[in-house]
């Protein structure tokens, strides 16, 4: 029998999703199930490359240059013995055991490659989320988002043009300020918020000076009271006297009602100015997930049960944000977090092996270890939590050296701890030789 009827005969695992989870778990399996050839291990991401998402703010802001920390799939794919194929979801046949996937086009729109079908024996769909402006008016139109690495660049890009064109005026005169809006005062926001205060010091320090770090007004909106209001208080607190000694200006209690070309508008009449808005609320799933004919909930997730399957298709699992998983019997869900993608990326490697030899999938259990936000090089606060320690509350340098640990040990699951020690060492010789701010 030849090696591609080999292939034919093996167990066929689609995984839809290149994020974090769904990469992870390509990994996993292919160095498992792929190489010893026990299944034919296949993903497939609308886009070639991977960036860690939690890294977006870091590239709106040009602190961090994207196509240095960029992940090639078919790259990866050939490393640890897995396939890949470029496309986006946009049906399923449960039936024939089908995934569709949209015709690609060029940039001029014409189509290279045509709609086609990918079959599997077992489906994983892991395609993330996207941010939920919860049908603001003027949010569409006039908001930049950060769910994509085209996306933070485009942030960026208009963030410099507005430096580049104060620099070229002539005359003694001072520029405008520029005025940049923040909706959402979560993680992202509140990172990218002292991310931006860090880029205007940086952009002052590499002679572009007609914009005073001091004329980069940042507003951060907040619906709720108080700034991180997913994490406890004991964390939101030190976060918020942070930023507001860095000059940012944080709105709490009170949603925006409307965003126009030049301003918003919050719920209580206040107007805030902004040429520049980045709505950072919220998070669901993409929408054609509730054109499968699986269940979902309010915000497009499919639900799944622990052991992450779909409840009508036992082949068929979900997991990261795409999933709505039960996290115990009090209705609640597991959150959207990173580390719940880690956690399910690595129980799934092990259930799906279970499951071609016949047993039972194995249950999610969340363990929150829990949160470590970054304020840029200013700070960095958070809590660990574990079965021996507690809660242990984290600030200043140390709390920042544990943030930058869960990139690294999201490195160390996709490239392995060598590779991952020179890509350390990489960063560190760059940091010498290279601008601290993307500058283009």
């Amino acid at each position: 029998m030849s090696s591609s009827q080999d292939q034919a005969a093996l167990p066929r695992i689609l995984i839809v999703g290149g994020g974090a989870g769904g990469l992870e778990l390509a990994t996993r399996l292919g160095r498992t199930l792929g190489k010893k050839k026990r299944a034919r291990i296949t993903l497939a991401d609308a886009n070639m490359t991977h960036i860690w998402k939690p890294l977006l703010h870091e590239v709106a802001a040009g602190s961090l240059n994207s196509t240095e920390d960029e992940l090639n799939y078919v790259a990866q794919a050939k490393w640890n013995h897995f396939h890949f194929q470029l496309g986006s979801m946009v049906g399923l046949d449960r039936e024939r055991r089908q995934v569709t996937f949209a015709p690609i086009l060029d940039e001029q729109g014409a189509e290279l490659i045509p709609e086609r079908q990918l079959g599997y024996d077992y489906l994983v769909i892991s395609v993330g989320s996207t941010t939920n402006d919860f049908g603001t008016r003027g949010a569409a139109e006039h908001c930049l988002f950060l769910d994509t690495r085209a996306q933070a660049e485009r942030f960026h890009r208009r963030l410099l043009n507005q430096y580049m064109k104060a620099q070229a005026t002539s005359g003694n005169q001072p520029s405008e300020p520029i005025n940049v809006a923040i909706i959402g005062a979560g993680a992202t926001g509140v990172e990218l918020a002292a991310e931006l205060h860090h880029a205007a010091r940086m952009l002052q320090a590499y002679g572009l000076d007609r914009i005073r770090p001091e004329d980069l007004n940042i507003n951060l909106i907040e619906a709720s009271s108080r700034v991180l209001p997913a994490l406890p208080e004991r964390i939101s607190q030190p976060v918020d006297e942070t930023l507001k000694k860095l000059g940012v200006r944080v709105h709490t209690g009170s949603p925006v009602k409307e965003v126009l070309a030049d301003r918003l508008v919050l719920a209580d009449g206040t107007e805030i100015p902004a040429s520049l808005k980045v709505w950072a609320a919220g998070i669901r799933a993409p929408a054609f997930l509730t054109t499968l004919g699986l269940e979902t909930n309010r915000i497009n997730q499919l639900v799944v049960s622990r052991t992450l399957q779909v409840p009508a298709d036992p082949r068929i699992f979900a997991f990261g944000d795409c999933a709505a998983c039960p996290m115990g019997e009090d209705g609640r869900f597991v959150p959207p977090r990173a580390q719940a993608a880690h956690q399910q990326a690595s129980l799934l490697a092990r259930s799906l092996r279970r499951v071609l030899e016949g047993k039972l999938p194995l249950d999610y259990h969340y363990k929150d270890y829990g949160s470590l936000i970054s304020l840029a090089s200013f700070s960095a606060v958070g809590n660990l939590m574990g079965n021996l320690t507690g809660s242990v509350m984290l600030e200043g340098k140390l709390a920042r050296m544990f943030y930058v640990s869960l990139y690294r040990m999201h490195q160390i699951a996709l490239y392995g701890m060598p590779r991952t020690i020179l890509l350390m060492l990489s960063d560190r010789i760059g940091r010498s030789t290279e601008p601290r701010l993307k500058l283009h």
